[in-house]
């Protein structure tokens, strides 16, 4: 029995409650539990577990050795998994979830050049603005372009988007243009309703966040209506400069408050916490980044 073995049987013992338990997870008899138990505590001289007749519980030593050793075993069995699919061809289904108008422009090209490249691979892509509840396991990653709140969520940066102020070039004859943020409180500004702060727009000034409160005539929860009505001259919006680059190369839109420019947001892929991502998906996600590292208008 190697040392993996007694560490494994030493992580059972501590999450089932007993020897017993253990060995019944890991499929070995209780004699080499005991041994491997044993051993481990010889190796490292104290005791681990207090034996009891039906219980078998941590020691204050075990149980912090337990915490510092979990996460380092996981890594260890997902990097052993790692080569063995290494040697075999992925397969299987992979689920995706991401934002509506980023799915059709960023991911649905990749998820083509993914399945041409694994015939044996299936994909279910999810688009949705709305957010996702990762702990339920119904995708096995999703990309977010927002800050990630402090979470158990494993995360990967794929890159960062501009977010840009806009509008025509019929409402700036009309209205004028703002030269600085706190001029948008004079002017009529188009918001996206389903946003809890979206009457909140943030920018940097002299290095530092600055947020404006705004207010319009016009709101809608459809990021492409939001567009239309700005191209329209209903007002000032603001979008990521990707969504907008079409009605720039059309000339429909300007942009305007550049130098204040709010910090890029990021592009995120999650995955499921206490868990590895499938090798399938990490095939993905490197390949969704290497594309939008070639991506000049993100």
């Amino acid at each position: 029995m190697d040392r993996l073995d007694d560490l494994g049987a030493f992580l059972a013992i501590v999450e089932h409650g007993s020897q017993t338990a253990a060995a019944k997870e890991l499929h070995r008899s209780l004699q080499s539990i005991g041994r491997s138990l044993a051993s481990l505590e010889r190796s490292v001289g104290v005791e681990l577990v207090r034996r009891s007749t039906r219980r078998s519980n941590p020691s204050e030593a075990g149980l912090s050795f337990y915490h510092r050793l979990k996460p380092a075993f996981a890594e260890i069995e997902a990097a052993k998994r790692d080569l063995a699919n290494q040697r075999a061809e992925p397969a299987g289904l992979l689920r995706i979830a991401a934002p509506v108008l980023f799915a059709a422009a960023h991911v649905a090209p990749v998820v083509c050049e993914f399945l041409r490249r694994y015939p044996q691979i299936e994909v279910e892509l999810h688009a949705s603005d709305r957010k996702l509840d990762m702990y339920d396991g119904q995708y096995d990653l999703a990309v977010r372009i927002r800050e990630l709140p402090d979470s158990e969520l494993k995360a990967r940066r794929l890159g960062e988007l501009r977010v840009v102020a806009y509008g025509a070039p019929s409402y700036f004859a009309k209205h004028g243009r703002p030269k600085h943020p706190r001029e948008l409180a004079r002017h009529h500004c188009v918001v996206r309703s389903t946003e809890l702060d979206a009457e909140r727009w943030r920018f940097r000034v002299r290095g530092k966040q600055q947020i404006v409160r705004v207010a319009g005539r016009f709101r809608s929860d459809d990021t492409a209506t939001l567009q239309v009505a700005v191209a329209n001259g209903l007002g000032i919006g603001v979008a990521p400069l990707w969504q907008i680059r079409p009605l720039l190369v059309q000339r429909k839109v300007e942009l305007v408050l550049e130098e204040f420019e709010r910090p890029k947001l990021p592009i995120v892929a999650v995955s499921a916490p206490g868990k590895q991502p499938p090798p399938k998906a990490r095939l993905f996600i490197d390949l969704l980044a290497a594309r939008l590292k070639r991506e000049p208008y993100l």
